[in-house]
């Protein structure tokens, strides 16, 4: 199996003969963006100028136009593949399938006429994706160390539905983190009957639009430069704010403020401060879970990713150790 899969020094997932994933490789004529984080999106409009055709998700075009202007994909020919719609390159045969990560991820499975299938997860939580059979596995390795593992998954949702009841009998509540998982905990609190009024800056109200479009539940938002938000925002009211976990530094330094973050192991919510606090909301599979997944696709070799933040070379070394399988974290 060793050729049929690798990842290049920009982070480029190679799949098979003429596929790579999430950062440029030259070489290839096909581009697969398998989600719309911004270390997934490297060297993108070099992409659309030199690849024949640049895929994704219906959900991901809409989410990159919404970040980066309709004219981003502009430059190149885009085409959008539903999951399991086949599309047929050459002698290989490229099929999406759904990932439970932010709206619109993909994992990307490659067919060649030797019958191997090969494999890359790009980034994804085990509860709701799909485990794929394959024989060359290239797999998220964000929660590589065994120390990184969450017993309180199930309870992390009420958690966070607790902290926001308490914090709306004060006043206002804001609510940080980064793009998709803004939108996951917008349609937490909703389907909890969460009735406060949501505020959104420019950029998570023009994403949660997109998100509503395929089909998340998000309730009634403002943007907080609408006159009904401002009057909110000057009296102080009880509402409920979503901004990017950039926005901590200057957004809400006085108000009851709750950090969603995958990087909690502890507990599901832990104080950190006078009146901020964090909830462990991943997208992300922990430990246990990529070894799961891992252990039930079957591959033969498994490739932990090296260019992203994440312990490729401790989960690799597990996997070998813990279930006889050949790993070893690209790029070396």
């Amino acid at each position: 199996m060793p050729g049929k899969a690798a990842i290049n020094s920009k982070g480029a997932i190679l799949l098979g003969k003429w596929v790579a994933c999430d950062s440029v490789d030259d070489s290839r004529p096909l581009r697969i963006v398998t989600h719309a984080h911004y270390d997934h999106l490297t060297g993108l409009q070099r992409s659309l100028r030199k690849c024949n055709v640049v895929i994704m998700t219906d959900a991901t075009k809409d989410l990159l136009e919404a970040m980066q202007g309709r004219w981003s994909l502009r430059k190149g020919n885009v085409k959008t593949l539903a999951y399991e719609e086949p599309l047929i390159y050459e002698d290989e045969k490229v099929t999406l399938h759904y990932a439970d990560h932010i709206l619109g991820t993909a994992q990307v499975l490659v067919e060649d006429t030797e019958g191997t299938r090969i494999l890359y997860t790009s980034d994804f939580r085990l509860s709701k994706t799909p485990i794929i059979s394959a024989d060359v596995l290239v797999i998220d390795a964000t929660y590589g160390n065994p120390m990184q593992v969450r017993p309180f998954k199930k309870v992390v949702e009420t958690a966070l539905v607790s902290l926001v009841k308490q914090g709306l009998k004060q006043g206002p509540v804001y609510v940080f983190g980064y793009h998709g998982k803004l939108q996951e905990a917008m349609q937490i609190l909703r389907n909890a009957r969460i009735e406060a009024p949501y505020v959104v800056p420019a950029k998570v109200f023009r994403l949660s639009k997109i998100s509503e479009k395929h089909g998340m539940n998000l309730g009634r938002y403002l943007l907080f430069s609408d006159d009904e938000a401002q009057s909110m925002l000057r009296k102080e009211d009880s509402f409920v704010g979503f901004y990017h976990m950039n926005s901590r530094r200057y957004i809400g330094k006085d108000a009851f403020r709750i950090l969603v973050s995958g990087w909690e192991f502890s507990s599901p919510r832990r104080q950190i401060g006078v009146n901020e606090h964090i909830v462990a909301l991943s997208d992300h599979s922990d430990f246990e879970g990529l070894l799961r997944y891992v252990e039930e696709s079957s591959p033969k070799l498994v490739i932990t990713d090296n260019y992203r933040v994440g312990a490729a070379r401790t989960l690799a070394k597990q996997i070998e150790k813990r279930l006889k399988i050949p790993a070893k974290p690209l790029p070396e």
